[in-house]
Protein backbone atom coordinates (compact mmCIF):
# COMPACT_ATOMS: atom_id res chain seq x y z
CA UNK A 1 0.00 0.00 0.00
CA UNK A 2 1.25 3.17 -0.90
CA UNK A 3 2.05 6.29 1.70
CA UNK A 4 -0.97 8.81 2.32
CA UNK A 5 -0.07 12.28 -0.27
CA UNK A 6 1.41 15.04 0.95
CA UNK A 7 -2.14 16.78 1.09
CA UNK A 8 -3.86 13.87 3.08
CA UNK A 9 -0.70 13.96 5.78
CA UNK A 10 -1.51 17.77 5.69
CA UNK A 11 -5.14 17.23 6.70
CA UNK A 12 -4.12 14.16 9.53
CA UNK A 13 -1.40 16.92 10.89
CA UNK A 14 -4.22 20.07 11.23
CA UNK A 15 -6.54 17.40 12.79
CA UNK A 16 -4.81 16.09 15.33
CA UNK A 17 -3.49 19.70 16.33
CA UNK A 18 -7.00 20.71 16.60
CA UNK A 19 -8.12 18.02 18.64
CA UNK A 20 -5.09 18.69 20.62
CA UNK A 21 -5.92 22.43 21.00
CA UNK A 22 -9.75 21.34 21.77
CA UNK A 23 -8.06 19.20 24.53
CA UNK A 24 -6.21 21.74 26.25
CA UNK A 25 -8.83 23.94 26.29
CA UNK A 26 -10.78 21.70 27.73
CA UNK A 27 -8.37 21.11 30.91
CA UNK A 28 -8.10 24.61 30.88
CA UNK A 29 -11.72 25.44 31.16
CA UNK A 30 -12.48 22.18 34.05
CA UNK A 31 -9.47 24.37 35.86
CA UNK A 32 -12.22 26.69 36.71
CA UNK A 33 -15.31 25.17 35.96
CA UNK A 34 -15.39 21.71 36.98
CA UNK A 35 -18.51 20.39 36.15
CA UNK A 36 -18.45 22.27 32.56
CA UNK A 37 -18.64 18.48 30.81
CA UNK A 38 -22.12 17.62 32.59
CA UNK A 39 -23.57 21.34 31.71
CA UNK A 40 -22.79 21.08 28.79
CA UNK A 41 -24.15 17.11 28.51
CA UNK A 42 -27.14 18.13 29.91
CA UNK A 43 -28.01 21.67 27.91
CA UNK A 44 -27.46 19.13 24.76
CA UNK A 45 -29.73 16.91 26.04
CA UNK A 46 -32.17 19.61 27.18
CA UNK A 47 -32.43 21.40 24.11
CA UNK A 48 -32.34 18.19 21.99
CA UNK A 49 -35.73 16.92 23.78
CA UNK A 50 -37.17 20.40 23.21
CA UNK A 51 -36.56 20.42 19.92
CA UNK A 52 -37.43 17.20 19.08
CA UNK A 53 -40.54 16.27 21.01
CA UNK A 54 -42.89 18.76 19.93
CA UNK A 55 -41.47 18.17 16.09
CA UNK A 56 -41.72 14.17 16.77
CA UNK A 57 -45.09 14.67 18.05
CA UNK A 58 -46.52 17.02 15.27
CA UNK A 59 -44.36 15.49 12.07
CA UNK A 60 -42.40 12.57 12.61
CA UNK A 61 -39.49 11.46 15.43
CA UNK A 62 -36.76 11.13 12.19
CA UNK A 63 -37.07 14.55 11.49
CA UNK A 64 -37.53 16.03 14.95
CA UNK A 65 -34.20 13.96 15.95
CA UNK A 66 -32.60 15.31 13.21
CA UNK A 67 -33.51 18.91 14.32
CA UNK A 68 -33.02 18.44 18.12
CA UNK A 69 -29.49 16.76 17.82
CA UNK A 70 -27.52 19.52 16.14
CA UNK A 71 -29.17 22.18 17.94
CA UNK A 72 -28.59 20.36 21.09
CA UNK A 73 -24.79 20.08 20.23
CA UNK A 74 -25.11 23.46 18.93
CA UNK A 75 -26.25 24.92 22.24
CA UNK A 76 -23.37 23.36 24.14
CA UNK A 77 -20.91 23.88 21.69
CA UNK A 78 -21.86 27.78 22.43
CA UNK A 79 -21.90 27.05 26.72
CA UNK A 80 -18.45 25.50 25.88
CA UNK A 81 -17.02 28.83 24.26
CA UNK A 82 -18.22 30.96 27.59
CA UNK A 83 -16.74 28.86 29.73
CA UNK A 84 -13.66 28.50 28.10
CA UNK A 85 -13.41 32.19 27.80
CA UNK A 86 -14.28 32.98 31.09
CA UNK A 87 -11.40 30.79 32.12
CA UNK A 88 -9.00 32.16 29.66
CA UNK A 89 -9.84 36.13 31.27
CA UNK A 90 -9.52 34.28 34.93
CA UNK A 91 -6.36 33.00 33.79
CA UNK A 92 -4.66 35.97 32.71
CA UNK A 93 -6.65 38.08 35.73
CA UNK A 94 -4.09 40.44 37.60
CA UNK A 95 -0.70 39.66 35.35
CA UNK A 96 0.44 43.04 34.02
CA UNK A 97 0.10 43.63 30.73
CA UNK A 98 -3.83 41.56 30.48
CA UNK A 99 -5.63 44.33 30.03
CA UNK A 100 -3.48 45.09 26.32
CA UNK A 101 -3.28 41.98 25.53
CA UNK A 102 -7.45 41.46 25.58
CA UNK A 103 -7.93 44.77 23.55
CA UNK A 104 -5.04 43.44 20.85
CA UNK A 105 -7.42 40.48 20.55
CA UNK A 106 -10.60 42.08 20.48
CA UNK A 107 -12.55 42.43 16.77
CA UNK A 108 -12.49 45.86 14.92
CA UNK A 109 -10.15 48.59 14.41
CA UNK A 110 -8.24 49.11 17.61
CA UNK A 111 -4.64 49.87 17.89
CA UNK A 112 -2.57 48.97 21.61
CA UNK A 113 0.23 50.90 22.61
CA UNK A 114 1.16 48.18 25.57
CA UNK A 115 2.59 49.88 29.19
CA UNK A 116 3.24 53.69 28.20
CA UNK A 117 3.67 54.09 31.74
CA UNK A 118 5.12 51.97 34.17
CA UNK A 119 5.82 52.01 38.10
CA UNK A 120 8.61 50.22 39.83
CA UNK A 121 4.96 48.52 41.19
CA UNK A 122 4.00 47.10 37.75
CA UNK A 123 1.31 49.43 37.56
CA UNK A 124 0.75 50.12 34.14
CA UNK A 125 -1.46 52.28 31.52
CA UNK A 126 -1.66 50.85 28.06
CA UNK A 127 -2.66 53.27 25.26
CA UNK A 128 -5.75 52.44 23.28
CA UNK A 129 -6.86 54.13 19.92
CA UNK A 130 -10.27 53.63 18.82
CA UNK A 131 -13.42 55.09 16.86
CA UNK A 132 -13.88 56.55 20.25
CA UNK A 133 -10.90 58.51 20.26
CA UNK A 134 -8.36 57.50 23.21
CA UNK A 135 -8.37 55.15 26.40
CA UNK A 136 -5.86 55.06 28.72
CA UNK A 137 -6.43 51.20 30.46
CA UNK A 138 -4.76 51.33 33.48
CA UNK A 139 -3.78 47.95 35.51
CA UNK A 140 -3.11 47.89 39.21
CA UNK A 141 -5.16 49.06 42.76
CA UNK A 142 -7.28 52.17 42.19
CA UNK A 143 -4.78 54.25 44.94
CA UNK A 144 -1.82 53.58 42.78
CA UNK A 145 -2.95 53.83 39.20
CA UNK A 146 -5.57 56.95 39.53
CA UNK A 147 -2.26 59.41 39.77
CA UNK A 148 -0.51 57.51 36.85
CA UNK A 149 -3.48 57.71 34.31
CA UNK A 150 -3.59 61.09 35.21
CA UNK A 151 0.18 62.13 34.86
CA UNK A 152 -0.59 59.96 31.01
CA UNK A 153 -3.63 61.57 30.43
CA UNK A 154 -2.04 65.25 30.43
CA UNK A 155 0.45 64.53 28.63
CA UNK A 156 -1.75 62.71 25.94
CA UNK A 157 -3.79 65.78 25.75
CA UNK A 158 -0.98 67.99 25.00
CA UNK A 159 -0.27 66.65 21.46
CA UNK A 160 -3.83 65.90 21.37
CA UNK A 161 -6.36 68.57 22.90
CA UNK A 162 -9.48 68.13 21.09
CA UNK A 163 -9.55 64.07 20.91
CA UNK A 164 -12.11 62.82 23.55
CA UNK A 165 -9.58 60.60 25.70
CA UNK A 166 -11.24 58.31 28.21
CA UNK A 167 -9.73 56.32 31.26
CA UNK A 168 -10.39 53.05 32.22
CA UNK A 169 -9.01 51.18 35.47
CA UNK A 170 -9.51 47.30 35.36
CA UNK A 171 -9.03 45.18 38.22
CA UNK A 172 -11.26 43.59 41.28
CA UNK A 173 -11.82 46.59 42.80
CA UNK A 174 -15.48 48.59 43.24
CA UNK A 175 -14.90 50.95 41.15
CA UNK A 176 -12.81 49.26 38.48
CA UNK A 177 -13.79 47.03 35.65
CA UNK A 178 -12.90 43.51 35.50
CA UNK A 179 -11.15 41.94 32.99
CA UNK A 180 -13.75 39.71 31.23
CA UNK A 181 -16.01 42.90 31.18
CA UNK A 182 -13.03 45.06 29.52
CA UNK A 183 -14.03 44.12 25.93
CA UNK A 184 -17.89 45.63 26.21
CA UNK A 185 -16.87 48.63 28.22
CA UNK A 186 -14.55 49.51 25.06
CA UNK A 187 -17.41 48.70 22.50
CA UNK A 188 -20.19 50.86 24.05
CA UNK A 189 -18.05 53.78 24.00
CA UNK A 190 -19.75 56.56 21.44
CA UNK A 191 -17.53 56.96 18.25
CA UNK A 192 -15.94 60.17 17.87
CA UNK A 193 -13.80 59.80 15.55
CA UNK A 194 -13.85 59.09 11.50
CA UNK A 195 -10.63 57.34 9.21
CA UNK A 196 -8.88 60.11 8.50
CA UNK A 197 -9.04 61.35 12.12
CA UNK A 198 -7.74 58.51 13.58
CA UNK A 199 -4.76 58.52 11.55
CA UNK A 200 -3.69 61.70 12.26
CA UNK A 201 -4.49 60.23 16.16
CA UNK A 202 -2.01 57.51 15.58
CA UNK A 203 0.40 59.66 14.15
CA UNK A 204 0.80 62.26 16.71
CA UNK A 205 1.08 59.22 19.18
CA UNK A 206 3.20 57.43 17.50
CA UNK A 207 5.55 60.02 17.31
CA UNK A 208 4.95 60.34 21.17
CA UNK A 209 5.55 56.62 21.70
CA UNK A 210 8.70 56.68 19.76
CA UNK A 211 10.16 59.95 22.25
CA UNK A 212 9.23 58.34 25.55
CA UNK A 213 9.83 54.77 24.85
CA UNK A 214 12.74 54.05 22.53
CA UNK A 215 12.86 50.50 23.36
CA UNK A 216 10.08 48.11 21.86
CA UNK A 217 8.01 46.81 24.69
CA UNK A 218 6.73 42.85 24.51
CA UNK A 219 3.40 42.22 23.93
CA UNK A 220 0.71 40.03 26.11
CA UNK A 221 0.89 39.43 30.03
CA UNK A 222 4.60 40.53 31.70
CA UNK A 223 5.48 37.81 34.27
CA UNK A 224 4.92 38.76 37.59
CA UNK A 225 8.95 38.50 38.25
CA UNK A 226 9.82 40.54 35.04
CA UNK A 227 11.98 43.92 36.00
CA UNK A 228 10.91 47.03 34.29
CA UNK A 229 13.82 49.09 33.03
CA UNK A 230 14.30 53.15 34.32
CA UNK A 231 13.76 55.09 31.58
CA UNK A 232 9.43 53.56 31.58
CA UNK A 233 8.67 53.71 35.20
CA UNK A 234 6.57 56.39 35.56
Amino acid sequence: MSDPTPAKKGRFARLRSGLGSLRENYRMTRRYHRWVGYEMLGLFILVAAVVATPVGLLLNWPTGILLGLPLGLLAATFWFSRRAMNAAYRGIEGQAGAAAAVVENMRGKWWVTPAVAVSKNQDLVSRVIGKCGVVLVGEGPSSRITHLLANERKKTARWLPETPIYEIQVGVEEDQVNIAKLQSTLTRLPKNLRGSQILDVRRRLEALSARDNPLPIPKGPMPKSAKIPKSMRG
